[in-house]
């Protein structure tokens, strides 16, 4: 029997590519003979870069680079098993983790060391880069990102604006004369699971600056900015995003790449399995194993065990669901191609424990979902004699 393991991380617990290893012991316990496919996945967001760095026995690289408020943080990303592709998070570099809650402030945040990672690609000569920019700190559009690839944005007198998305309040100009060349070459896909525009009552500042730190004056502030900023850069490149889906996202860098790249966004969990070749994989298995951390409502829209699901679907491939947890409304993913669920939570646990036992519990969990799967196949055996 074929197996495919997809699942996404255990967030706070379990990475991607541990939750795969435990699945793996609990299915072997059961079926020893099985094998067993491992295809760690994500959804664009954290833990993108190690999921499909492991999937494709690819590698990761470790840098220095400005942090979201102007420090030396130490980023990562990594080289698919390709050695063509580049793959990132922005939130490496510019991420609101990287930030403590007294210091975060998106006025003044900037995505500067994103860009200094895309630039590193480069430098490897890589011209096919995948950037997951979930869980941002910053609202500058994407400028910083551009400045440290040789864009530039000036005031009335012609000096550069500071770091920060309150500074664009003062943009003049875009001069991208000195901007990389090397992008023109470069395929850039963005994991984009938003769809907000840049600016307004559903745009970055007003939807996503309050839990980057902004208070109302300062919502008002950053969207008056945002939109200054969309109007010089839409007369820099002829190009008019900012009502775009996704323009909003991470803080605007959305806009950012579609303004100054060719970059094109897409649903994260699309991306993940076209790198990983998930399909070509699922034609020929009896059975997916999916999972996450906590599978709701939510997850209906798209998250990363849908997408496994669609996709097993497509060649009749039943697909089971092992979650750290059920919410409020699981059952609607029964829609959307999961065959059924089962959560890794044996008994009344504290959330502590759960993080703290998370790998021990996957596995028992795959254990028990997998035995019953055995009496399931007993049934039709017994039905088909």
């Amino acid at each position: 029997m074929r197996i495919i393991v997809a699942p996404d991380s255990f967030k706070g617990s379990v990475s991607a590519v541990c939750t795969a290893n435990a699945m793996e012991r609990g299915i072997k316990a059961v079926f020893p003979e099985a094998e067993v496919i491992k295809v760690p996945i994500a959804d664009g967001g954290e833990g993108t870069v190690e999921a499909l760095v492991a999937a494709t026995n690819g590698r990761m690289i470790y840098q220095n680079v400005v942090g979201p408020m102007g420090d030396v943080v130490e980023a990562y990303w990594g080289i698919l098993g390709d050695g063509e592709t580049a793959v990132m998070e922005m939130a490496a570099a510019s991420g609101l983790p990287l930030v403590p809650k007294d210091k975060r402030d998106p006025r003044i945040a900037t995505t500067y060391g994103t860009g200094e990672l895309i630039k590193a690609a480069l430098d490897r000569g890589l011209r096919k880069i995948i950037i997951g920019i979930g869980g941002s700190a910053t609202n500058d559009g994407g400028c910083g990102m551009v400045q440290a690839l040789g864009g530039k944005f000036l005031d009335s007198d012609g000096q550069e604006l500071p770091y920060g998305g309150a500074a664009l309040a003062q943009l003049d100009r875009v001069d991208l004369s000195g901007m990389d060349s090397r992008l023109i070459d470069t395929v850039i896909m963005v994991a984009c699971d938003v769809d907000n525009p840049l600016c307004g009552a559903t745009g970055a500042s007003a939807v996503y600056g309050p839990q980057k730190g902004a208070n109302p004056k300062m919502v008002v502030e950053l969207d008056g900015a945002l939109k200054n900023f969309a109007s010089k850069a839409q007369i820099a490149t002829g190009k008019d995003v900012a009502e775009l889906p996704g323009a909003g996202a991470a803080g605007g860098l959305g806009a950012g790449f579609l303004f100054f790249t060719k970059a094109k966004l897409q649903p994260g969990v699309e991306i993940v399995l076209t790198t990983t070749g998930f399909e070509s994989l699922v034609k020929s298995a009896q059975l997916v194993i999916t999972g996450e951390g906590c599978t709701d409502f939510q997850t209906a829209f798209g998250k990363a065990p849908v997408g496994v699901a669609k996709l097993a679907k497509k060649y009749n491939v039943p697909t089971l669901c092992l979650a750290g947890g059920l919410g409020q409304g699981y059952e609607d993913v029964l829609k959307q191609g999961i065959d059924g669920l089962m959560s890794t939570v044996p008994g009344p646990m504290t959330l502590d424990e759960c993080i703290e036992g998370g790998a021990q519990l996957i596995e028992m969990g795959a254990k028990r979902l997998c035995q019953i799967v055995k009496v399931g196949m007993q049934m039709k055996g017994e039905a088909d004699s």
